[in-house]
């Protein structure tokens, strides 16, 4: 396994195995890797020749009062995981290097970019969409793998790579889950033993959310309110918010018809975090 830090040794490393027909993979992470990423990875190994992880806290997708600095950065051990999977190269570039002092373009996905988490986070969706470009434009992967958690990420990128023209094949990885239900998530690390507790409220509104859809229950709003019920009874969870949208174009359903996607965000203590399900 190969550790590069240049954007532009990337890139001349994949145009020479792009020359040799080699097909490659890319998992883009911000590190801290949990077996959610492994998953990730073990699919890119299976379906090609050379597999690239991606190792960048991009500090464009980051609020004035978010994370950033905090964010956990286990390099050391992150590498180690990747070895073990069979990882070919890690690019693990520095924030100046990405994103040196006068840029100023950005990409952004109007429209699906300000619902949900977007509303909440203003700017974040731009940050990722820039920096996925980049990515793609470096190490030029035939496919990226990406997790079903967030989901509103990976119908973005969707979009963004549909609209500009990527040679890329987007993979939406299913959510890889611990026994008690919580979705795997870098952030994990942050909750307090309370605080796990109170975040198991994200799935367990997710499942309910499913029985009563089984039970016949089609109001949406009928659906949410429940849900918000059942949260509220955990004292750390404060909700950011709790929808039920269309899964094209994630406008808001009255009714479910068809597949939807139940999106949340949930602030746990400190620390917010996300999940869904599609439903209907």
């Amino acid at each position: 396994m190969k550790v590069i830090s240049s954007p532009k040794q990337m890139s001349v490393k994949s145009h020479t195995l792009a020359l040799k027909g080699e097909k490659i993979g890319l998992v883009p992470t911000m590190g801290a890797l949990h077996d959610g990423h492994l998953s990730l990875i073990c699919q890119a190994r299976k379906d090609n020749d050379i597999v690239v992880v991606s190792i960048f806290v991009n500090p464009m997708q980051f609020g004035p009062k978010e994370d950033f600095r905090r964010y956990p950065r286990p390099i050391k051990n992150d590498l180690m995981l990747c070895r073990k999977a069979g990882v070919d190269f890690v690019f693990h570039p520095q924030p100046g290097i990405m994103f040196p002092k006068g840029v100023k373009s950005c990409v952004e996905v109007k429209d699906l970019s300000d619902k949900l988490c977007g509303k909440h986070r203003p700017g974040h969706f731009a940050g990722v969409t820039t920096v996925v470009a980049k990515l793609f434009n470096i190490i030029q992967p035939n496919v990226a793998y990406f997790g079903q958690k967030d989901a509103q990420q990976a119908i973005i990128i969707n979009k963004m790579t549909e609209d500009l023209n990527f040679p890329v094949k987007i993979n939406v990885m299913p959510t890889l889950r611990g026994k008690d239900g919580l979705a795997m998530s870098s952030r994990n690390i942050y909750l307090t033993t309370q605080e796990r507790t109170d975040a198991l409220a994200l799935s367990q509104g997710l499942n309910l959310a499913a029985d009563l859809i089984k039970c016949g229950m089609r109001d949406a709003d009928k659906i949410i309110a429940e849900i918000r019920r059942l949260i509220k009874k955990r004292k750390s969870a404060k909700i950011d918010y709790i929808s039920i949208v269309d899964l094209d174009n994630l406008n808001p359903v009255k009714r479910i018809s068809g597949k939807c996607l139940l999106a949340l965000a949930v602030h746990t203590g400190k620390t917010r975090l996300i999940d869904n399900a599609v439903v209907g």
